[in-house]
């Protein structure tokens, strides 16, 4: 890089000429963040996979930032990625593990490398997780018009691919002049660090701007800090809040993403010891309290517990904390079923703190629930002894069907899906994380999982993308490594996450991570299936299965090996046939030092290794007319659910 120069004209004092990519790298490492007075680097790394609209630009300036006298505080070092997506996938993985605090960036050419994070973004915004996206861009001068890989818009000249990410990004802009990085810069870095807006931002880096040089004012490059605020509630809505639930009898709490992103769990825990209300989960809450706490009651929605979903059928108070309310949490407008139910949210965006018409309380979820509880504290509330009897109770019974679904009386036998969850159960402690995303895995974990830790369960269900696991077990183990040692991280996959997106296996074995990569092999798209079957679509096009003779899926499974697939790609590979096979695969695998794969062809379940079904209804719509029986039954079982559905108003 170039040394200071003397004061510039353009009153900035000193500055230092460096091309706009080389300027954007060395502000990102000197960006921090700060929260209860914890601070670090805002930006830890660049994941990139470079073409002809990043590498002269990003990627030379990643050559000099990692591997020039640029002093170990302000290097940005580089991670190499497989697939643009997967790249956004181990970076929202990073963020997730790093409690919001830290991120990375991923940087890609023009055309279909751009395109490819679009997925990405969608699953990083959706879930308010940051990522920094870079993605190359056309020429801002045109002196080639199309470049390779341009989308030509008859009707508008500044339109590109890129502008697919407005959409999902929280924020974006196009730098098509060096000087517009400064605040375009600095916009990024707000919203990233904002705990009510983050999301994916997108900066759109045209090639030539990247490479174009410019005296970049030296304030540019001094150290910032990004405080993380933690808003407090507004004295109304704390006293209107107090109110609504000094006067219930049956209060439920739902406890989501927002209760770990604030690091509230202890705070979560001091409410319940001091009120007893239950605490239900969603799939980005649950862990919110462990499995064993006397207030826990399990996920709720459509891939709840009894329990949760039976105390949410009565409750007459919802108190919604860190929550988004999706559909599945609600199930679909059909789960809280008391004519008297009211709504309490304590969400840090005003936006999630009104649905269903809920009593908003606007607060960084911690800060929150301190006030809650000091509020309550000398009122004297507390919900009443039997009710408290009852949930301890019912939780109880459910415990016994999670005993049930996870027992392998033949130790011979092919495991069951839920017999293998079972195996883990027995074998992890509250050090490993597990991973999941898609398919009929979240379901069966939301229901059986215990989970010990307040990290330990990951599963990405706002996207409910397939083929984020593997990649998000890898930006995991980035960010939970400690010193020498790091936590055991299992990334759960069935066969049709697999064949989505397994390129990062290559990125593991690069690094030498030690991910431990579990393949369920059951020949389809098995939860898909399930639900094919109850909407009257026959389990259509969801078997992995040669053609039968009426152009169906109904002959014998692929001969695909997907064990040698993953072996292929670098991994040490474990094959088990037995339940006795898969116990011994499992333990060796967690005590494994580099990246090691367990592979299982699991069984159909049974009645009594089985999972629990669906604890509540799932709004799917069915085709109203139909010539075939399946549909026709499916038809009049859903007009039947349909007609419990409700808007809180």
């Amino acid at each position: 890089m170039s040394p200071k120069s003397p004061a510039s004209p353009h009153g900035h004092g000193s500055t230092r000429r460096l091309t706009t990519a080389q300027a954007l790298v060395a502000f990102l490492a000197r960006q921090y963040t700060e929260r209860d007075g914890r601070r670090q680097r805002l930006i830890s790394a660049t994941w990139g996979i470079f073409g002809h609209g990043n590498v002269a630009g990003i990627g030379q300036a990643l050559v000099e930032a990692g591997r020039t006298g640029n002093g170990t505080a302000h290097r940005m070092p580089y991670l190499q990625g497989r697939n643009e997506q997967a790249m956004v996938h181990a970076a929202v993985g990073y963020a997730r593990q790093s409690g919001r605090l830290s991120a990375q960036a991923v940087t890609t050419s023009i055309g279909p490398g751009a395109t490819n994070l679009v997925t990405g973004a969608a699953l990083a915004t959706i879930n308010r997780l940051p990522v920094l996206l870079l993605p190359g861009d056309t020429f801002a001068t045109r002196p080639a018009d199309p470049v390779l890989q341009q989308l030509e818009v008859p009707y508008a000249g500044d339109v590109s691919v890129n502008d697919c990410l407005r959409p999902v990004s929280r924020y974006f802009d196009r730098i098509t002049r060096p000087e517009a990085l400064i605040p375009a810069a600095l916009q990024a870095m707000r919203v990233l660090a904002d705990p009510a807006e983050t999301g994916a931002v997108t900066l759109a880096l045209p090639q030539d701007v990247q490479a174009e040089a410019y005296d970049w004012p030296e304030e540019f490059f001094a150290e910032r800090d990004w405080h993380i605020r933690r808003p407090a509630p507004d004295t109304h809505e704390l006293d209107a809040a107090v109110r609504s639930i000094r006067s219930a009898r049956r209060p439920l709490i739902v406890a989501g993403g927002g209760v770990r992103h604030s690091a509230a769990e202890e705070t979560l825990a001091a409410f319940t010891a001091a009120t007893r209300i239950p605490v239900a989960s969603t799939q980005a809450g649950k862990g919110a309290l462990r499995h064993d706490h006397p207030a826990d009651v399990g996920g709720i929605g459509h891939t709840g517990t009894a329990t949760a979903d039976d105390l949410a059928r009565t409750a007459d108070l919802v108190i919604g904390v860190g929550t988004r309310f999706s559909d599945f949490t609600t199930a679909s407008g059909t789960l809280f079923s008391n004519p008297a139910v009211r709504f309490l949210h304590l969400n840090i965006t005003a936006f999630d703190a009104h649905k269903l018409a809920a009593l908003p309380l606007v607060a960084d979820a911690r800060a929150g629930l301190e006030a809650l509880t000091a509020a309550l504290a000398g009122r004297g509330y507390r919900v009443d002894p039997a009710y408290e009897t009852e949930y301890t109770g019912a939780k109880e019974v459910w415990e016994e069907r999670v005993e049930a679904s996870f027992a392998t009386p033949d130790p011979t036998a092919r495991p069951t899906q839920t017999q293998v969850l079972g195996l883990l159960d027995d074998l992890v402690t509250e050090e490993d994380i597990l991973i999941n995303a898609a398919g009929s895995l979240p379901g069966d974990l939301h229901k059986l999982w215990r989970t010990r830790s307040r990290d330990q369960y990951h599963v990405e269900y706002g996207y409910s993308c397939m083929g984020y696991e593997i990649p998000a077990a890898i930006g995991v183990l980035l960010a939970a490594g400690t010193g020498q040692r790091t936590r055991p991280v299992w990334a759960l996959v069935g066969d049709g996450t697999y064949l989505m997106n397994p390129t990062e296996i290559v990125t593991a074995v690069q690094e030498n991570l030690p991910l431990k990569l579990v393949i369920l092999q059951n020949h389809g798209y098995a939860s898909i299936s399930g639900l094919s079957d109850a909407v009257g679509a026959e389990r259509f096009g969801t078997a992995y299965r040669h053609r039968d003779a009426d152009g169906g899926f109904t002959g014998p499974p692929l001969p695909v090996d997907l064990a040698a697939n993953a072996a292929s790609l670098g991994l040490r590979v474990l094959r088990a046939t037995t339940v006795d096979d898969l116990r011994k695969a499992l333990s060796e695998a967690r005590d494994a030092e580099g990246p090691t794969c367990v592979y299982v062809e699991t069984e159909t379940p049974d009645t009594v290794s089985g999972p629990p079904p669906a604890q509540a209804w799932w709004d799917v719509p069915v085709a109203e007319t139909a010539s075939r029986p399946a549909a026709v039954r499916a038809r009049e079982e859903y007009d039947r659910q349909v007609a419990a559905r409700r808007r809180h108003l």
